[in-house]
């Protein structure tokens, strides 16, 4: 029956080399099944033991015909069949893994024999940047095969040990044949003395930690970063392994691997995956231990690829992942370089940018970011760290919230799908980092008092968000003068990058801090970028501006600063928007006080024909305040713009006119004593009479008697009145035509 079963398996094989590649390696996983799954030898007698060893010795040959007969190809058939042994090697029973093993062995032997066609160097030592290697040259699965031989060594069966062990010599032979071939060619140094010691050295039967460490470090040197990271996944894997040796073994190849590996971000994110699939399974201290160091060293070497990584493997730090984040920060150098990385997370969402290590959503990060920082700021190794890169991390997580309030709703479903928590959760999780932040820096006071004003609450909603943003930062204000001058420093640089919403935010909080009289010398970095922002497309942007200018304007040390934003307020006049022009209105006023001889006349004129624009606003606050302030102006021009002021001022007697009229009471006072200047300006008694009596209905006749050949000018500027919205402009309107 053996014979008849190794004939039925090995015929077909034979002819494997005329097959189309699938239809080949089809034949060749039903051969290994048949011929290695057999009974072990130890249970065969006679004929059947000396048939199965006649079997597998013909498999042998059969294998290296295969690759010997492939030509050019001949490497590339040498990886598909190592390909389809390797997984025999693998949690089999101990006959199958030796057979296995052997096989690899022998048909790595004789590639030490046969001609090969020229392996690339590039799997031996480092390749040149947009280095691209044939494929039939390119020996890619060199690390896969270290890394099962290596921990094939460390199997509890004698024989498979050996077998390995065996394997791994050849194939040291086979690279130092290459590189020698190499050197013969003239593409680099020889090293043919050591293949002939390695071809020499005899296979030590059973294995000792001493052989382990030599052959990894014989073989760490040819190992490219993503060979490297596929065995050093292997490795992690073997750490969970119930034998002490194999343990150990896989943890010093975790060492011995991870030192000074140049490793792409696919690779990182691949090594720490395995660690964070496999540590809750891995028990033994000196494992641990290993793992603890790779983390570490890796997070030295790669610490954006580390931080992304493990963000992506866990965005809620669960304890597995909190592990992994403990050992990463246990010196104080690596916990500053994952805090900045972390900074660097919450700041790419803030500003749009895409990650350049992972495609995961932004926003996933950011909140897994915010959620990270909570939890490692409490290992004494960040405390530095945490202080030193303070204003950053404050403002990143402050303004994470205001980013969060502009989610969209598929973006905020995406989240709350994600955390599978109520809508306030990520919010409330950007809350928690800002006080753990806080708390750790040594402001706990700030912390109290912001929740004794409600600022806390206050910022998880909407509607309130910018109030509590407020009240943040007048606490914030009660810190020692450097860290104000960092913070507001750091937020004129954020806000002097590209606009976007969270921006209103940050500039309520910039605005609140003008209130610090200590910091006048940072003021030039406001003024600076006040120009772009009162252009905004953000509702809300231009007030926050403005009543920030104008807190400056009654500042005697900072008032003459503000006069280079002049000419942005009087933009703010022809504002579409009520709200900025009752803002620029004050701060114009203010200007004009600040300015002096020709300049202030010359303004003064400007703004009088824009005022006068704002007399017939929807805004009862605009209407009175245009109104207010250009009675101010009138007297403000020299002698040489006087006519043309009186020009502005007779333009404007009409409209003060009817809105004496106006329903609210205040704008018609305001209107009543505008007109009445107005007449003293323009010396006209009569108007000037009229106007302190308050009669109304006689300034139109005094108007018309006065200037008769106005009577057109005074038709075209009535008739847009007679479509008012209140009814007694209308009426006056309809009167005085």
């Amino acid at each position: 029956e053996l014979q008849g079963l190794s004939s039925s398996s090995l015929s077909p094989c034979s002819r494997a080399g005329l097959l189309l590649q699938d239809r080949k390696n089809s034949l060749l996983c039903t051969c290994f099944r048949s011929v290695l799954c057999l009974p072990p030898q130890e249970d065969m007698q006679g004929q059947d033991a000396f048939l199965c060893t006649q079997t597998l010795a013909a498999m042998d040959s059969m294998l290296q015909v295969l690759v010997g007969s492939s030509g050019p190809f001949g490497l590339l058939e040498l990886q598909n069949i190592l390909q389809l042994l390797l997984p025999f090697t693998e949690s089999q029973p101990a006959a199958v893994q030796e057979r296995a093993t052997a096989r690899i062995a022998r048909l790595i032997s004789s590639i030490t024999t046969c001609p090969l066609p020229q392996v690339c160097p590039c799997f031996a030592e480092a390749a040149g940047p947009g280095h691209r290697c044939p494929k039939m040259h390119c020996f890619a699965m060199l690390g896969r095969l270290v890394g099962h031989l290596s921990l094939c060594c460390t199997c509890k069966d004698e024989g498979t040990r050996c077998e390995a062990a065996e394997a791994l010599r050849h194939l040291h032979v086979f690279i130092l044949q290459q590189r020698s071939k190499r050197s013969r060619l003239g593409l680099g140094p020889s090293r043919c003395g050591w293949a002939g010691r390695a071809r020499q050295a005899p296979c030590h039967q059973g294995h000792s930690p001493w052989r382990e460490s030599l052959t990894q470090r014989r073989f760490t040197k040819y190992l490219q970063p993503s060979d490297r990271a596929d065995v050093i996944c292997m490795a992690v894997e073997s750490l969970t392994a119930p034998s002490a040796y194999t343990m150990n073994v896989a943890a010093h190849m975790v060492d011995v691997l991870v030192a000074g590996s140049a490793f792409q971000p696919g690779q990182v994110f691949n090594i720490v995956q395995a660690i964070y699939r496999n540590l809750p399974s891995i028990r033994a201290v000196s494992a641990l231990s290993s793992l603890d160091r790779a983390l570490l060293a890796l997070t030295g070497e790669h610490p954006s690829e580390m931080v992304a990584s493990l963000l992506q493997c866990s965005p809620m730090c669960i304890r597995v992942a909190m592990s992994m984040w403990k050992a990463m920060v246990s010196e104080p150098q690596a916990a500053e370089k994952v805090l900045r990385e972390l900074l660097s997370v919450l700041m790419s969402q803030l500003l749009r940018k895409k990650s350049t290590c992972t495609e995961d959503d932004p926003y996933i990060l950011a909140l897994a970011a915010a959620r990270t920082i909570t939890k490692i700021l409490q290992q004494p190794t960040c405390l530095q760290a945490a202080k030193a890169l303070f204003p950053q991390l404050f403002l990143a997580l402050l303004f994470q919230e205001s980013a969060s309030m502009e989610l969209t709703l598929q973006e905020g479903h995406l989240l709350r799908r994600e955390h599978q928590q109520g809508p306030l959760a990520p919010i409330r999780c950007i809350v928690q980092s800002l006080k753990a932040l806080l708390c750790s820096t040594g402001f706990e006071s700030q912390v109290l008092a912001i929740e004794a004003q409600g600022g806390w609450d206050a910022l998880l909603r909407a509607k309130t968000h910018l109030a509590g943003v407020c009240v943040v930062a007048r606490e914030m204000m009660k810190t020692p003068r450097p860290l104000r001058s960092a913070i507001f420093c750091h937020l004129a640089e954020l806000l002097g990058m590209e606009d976007s919403p969270w921006k209103v935010a940050a500039m309520a909080f910039l605005i609140e801090m003008l209130g610090c009289a200590d910091l006048s010398e940072e003021l030039d970095r406001a003024l600076n970028i006040f120009p772009s922002y009162l252009r905004s497309q953000y509702w809300g942007m231009h007030s926050l501006v403005l009543r920030g200018v104008l807190r400056l304007t009654r500042r005697p040390d900072t008032a003459r600063r503000t006069l280079v934003l002049l000419p942005y307020i009087m933009e703010q006049l022809q504002s579409a928007n009520s709200e900025t022009s009752v803002a620029a209105l004050p701060v114009l006023s203010d200007m004009l006080q600040l300015l002096e001889g020709k300049t202030r006349s010359l303004v003064a004129l400007a703004a009088a024909d824009k005022l006068q624009r704002l007399f017939d606003n929807e805004s009862s606050a605009v209407r009175e305040l245009a109104i207010c302030l250009f009675q101010g102006v009138m007297g403000l021009v020299a002698r040489s713009e006087k006519k043309k002021m009186k020009q502005e001022v007779c333009r404007s007697l009409l409209p003060l006119l009817f809105h004496m009229h106006d329903e609210v009471e205040h704008v018609a006072k305001a209107s009543r004593e505008a007109l009445l200047s107005a007449a003293r300006f323009l010396k006209w008694g009569q108007l000037a009479h009229l106007a302190e009596t308050a009669q109304a209905w006689r300034i139109g006749e005094c108007l018309l008697s006065r200037n008769g050949n106005g009577a057109e000018d005074y038709l075209c500027q009535s008739q847009p009145y007679l479509q008012s919205l209140q009814e007694p402009l209308r009426r006056e309107a309809v009167r005085f035509i």
